[in-house]
Parts: C-alpha cells; structure tokens; sequence
C-alpha cells in the first residue's frame, strides 16, 4: 500500500515493480482533500503526515497501474464512499475491475475526519447507515439491467447502468475496520474483512473475534469469510500469528517518496512474499 502522490514515485512504475516482485496486490487510500480547520485527531497521533494532502484519486491511480501490469490485483485500501455519489462510484468500479480483466478488489470504510465528511455533506453521525444503503445500490447497478434502490439515504428510480463489471457477480467488497459493529456490517453487505493494527500483542484477541464471525457466517449460511489485514508487521512472531489466524493476505505500507526510496522498501519486504 502506498499513498499515490504527485511528488512519489508514479502509479504506473510502482505497480511494475511491485508485481516484478511477486506481491499479490497493490492499494491505494483516498482523500479527496484534508480542511485546514481540521480538529478530528489523526488515528496515527501527531501531526498528519503531508502525504494525505498531495494524493491522487485512487481510481484514477489504479487505472494507471492496472494498465502498467497483467496479473497485479490493484485495491483501494480504502475507498471513503460515504463522500462520493453512489452511481458514479458504482460505474467507477464496474469501469476499472472490466478495464483491469476482473483484477479489482474494492476495499470500503467510513473514514475518520469528520471535517473531509462534512464537506461533502455528509453526517458523521450516521454515516455507518449511508455506507450500508450506497453498497446495496451499488450492487444493483452492478447486477441488475434495470436496477433502482429506495432507500433512507440513497434513492433512484429504474435504470440503465453500464458497464457490468467482468467479476462475478460484482468485485469482492473488503470492510475496513476494527469496531464493535465491522462483523455485522460484513455480514450485512461485505464480502471480506480488511482488519487493521493485528500483531503479536493482540493476535489472540483477534483470533476469537475472527472464529465468531466465520461461526456467524456458517450459521447465516456463507462460506468462509477472506480476511485481508491492512498493515501488517513482519517479525516473525507477527508472521506466525497470521497464519495461525488464517489471514489471507497482509497489506505492507511503503514511503510515499523517490522511487530509489521505495524500490529499496519494496526489496526489504520482498521476502514475505514467500513467507
């Protein structure tokens, strides 16, 4: 994962070399701009690292790696739908998982900064029920010919939208977060989970949550739930635990920096791939 700048190394050069090195898949975050009047703490603590205002739209960025590779996935890690409008969104998925041969995971989450929210209109207060809604009509429009969702916060009538995309029935739905209502919301309207900050010291904590919600997703009559950490460590301690788990994949972060600074991250990490 790496935030996309206009200062770091290009998406295209980037997704080349991440899939010369046999990395499984490439992410990238959104934000469509930081308020300077921003009081919403950043999770990471401190200052909010520069990056976060300099990055490109993660669509239009994995279009570009997408075209630059052949068998690379490209994700976003995360897409903040709850500031985008729903038919657009659900066109720009369908046009990059067809355009990319169904190589599009479509990671989702609400987001953190309430400002950024609210300037696209959005209620942080009840933004978890709007994600629910914009992912329901999304995957009408993704599967239906004529397709039309009446809901509290998303509402259009019958219609045409095209195209499909080449994944079926629609790319996997990744459900960012760690919060007490994540495994309901998975099983709501997700099709995987994209848990975050599992290590060593938590592993086990994680390990029972992950039981319950693979139990849940038996008894609601699902298959196994993937599960695709964001941020993973790399002792080996970290590693073994992930395994233990069952984690499917683990998503490493690079500097959003010169590209001598990221090839040299990229090599350091290399050998997890066959970890």
């Amino acid at each position: 994962m790496m935030f996309p700048t206009d200062d770091a190394i290009d998406p295209a050069s980037l997704a080349q070399e991440v899939e010369d090195r046999g990395f499984d898949s490439l992410w990238f975050p959104e934000h469509s701009h930081i308020p300077v009047a921003r009081t919403s703490p950043y999770p990471g603590g401190g200052d909010l690292p520069r990056m976060y205002v300099h990055t490109y739209d993660p669509f239009v960025g994995l279009m570009a790696a997408a075209g630059a590779t052949t068998t690379l996935k490209v994700g976003t890690g995360i897409c903040l739908v709850i500031q985008r409008d729903t038919i657009h969104t659900a066109k720009e998925v369908a046009s990059l998982d067809r355009l990319s041969g169904g190589r599009f995971l479509f990671g989702i989450g609400a987001g953190w900064n309430r400002e950024e929210m609210a300037d696209h209109g959005t209620d942080p207060k009840t933004r978890m029920r709007l994600m629910a809604e914009q992912v329901k009509a999304m995957k009408e429009l993704w599967t239906q010919d004529e397709a039309e969702f009446h809901g509290e916060f998303v509402d259009f009538s019958r219609s045409w939208s095209w195209p499909k995309p080449v994944t079926a029935p629609h790319p996997p739905v990744l459900i960012g977060g760690m919060g007490p209502g994540v495994e309901d919301r998975i099983l709501d309207y997700g099709d995987e989970w994209m848990p975050q900050r599992v290590g060593p010291d938590n592993i086990d904590e994680f390990a029972q949550r992950a039981d319950t919600l693979q139990q849940r997703a038996a008894d609601a009559g699902r298959g196994r739930i993937p599960m695709s950490l964001f941020g993973g460590e790399t002792s080996k301690e970290a590693i073994e635990g992930y395994h233990r788990v069952g984690m499917d994949r683990v998503i490493y972060g690079v500097s959003s920096s010169d590209r001598d600074t990221v090839l040299k991250e990229l090599d350091e990490l290399a050998p997890l791939v066959r970890s």
